[in-house]
């Protein structure tokens, strides 16, 4: 598996990704199962991140996209999504290491998402660390957020992966779990 930075070209292949495993073109069965991913996120928005530097990708060496890990700066957001817009303003009640998230300089880990032909191969895993690493400098902290009722995330991200849970917070009726790990350079971190 090669872990990379996405391009512009991957965009498409991406999209294809991220719809086919969004919320909203779930079972409730597969969703309980597999986990899922939510927001808007088509080919152009993709194109647009990918030239910003803001996905990491693993590719199977033979042009198929196992995987994709959003890595950004909420803050700088033009129009972040409901349940980016709530973790901002949750900010003052979570606390990383003793201090209010607010004052941390941290990145927005997520979405995060693997196609079903690869899972159960470490390539979250692989997205995982390569986000560590690349958050080296950037930041003290990447946080996630993962909805209530997605419990495969949790498994992966909280039990696996070791992230921190750092409090609830409710948008629009739906709460959310924020979750952090140490950035590269931090305690903790590579």
């Amino acid at each position: 598996m090669r872990y990379r930075y996405a391009t512009e070209a991957d965009a498409p292949a991406l999209a294809r990704l991220f719809a086919a495993n969004h919320h909203d073109a779930l079972t409730e069965e597969q969703r309980s199962a597999q986990g899922f991913v939510q927001g808007t996120f088509d080919a152009a928005t993709l194109r647009d991140m990918a030239a910003a530097g803001e996905l990491l990708v693993a590719d199977d060496g033979q042009g198929r996209i196992a995987g994709l890990l959003a890595l950004s700066v909420a803050a700088d957001m033009t129009d972040p999504p409901a349940a980016v817009t709530g973790l901002l303003r949750a900010q003052t009640g979570l606390a990383w290491h003793g201090r209010p998230l607010g004052e941390v300089p941290w990145l927005l880990y997520g979405p995060v998402v693997v196609d079903a032909a690869f899972r159960g191969h470490g390539v979250a895993r692989g997205l995982f660390a390569m986000a560590v690493e690349a958050s080296a400098g950037r930041a003290e902290a990447l946080v996630a957020f993962i909805e209530a009722g997605n419990a495969p995330s949790w498994r992966v991200h909280v039990d696996a992966f070791g992230m921190t849970p750092l409090g609830d917070y409710t948008v629009a009726g739906r709460t959310y779990h924020a979750v952090a790990t140490p950035a590269g350079d931090g305690p903790g971190g590579s």
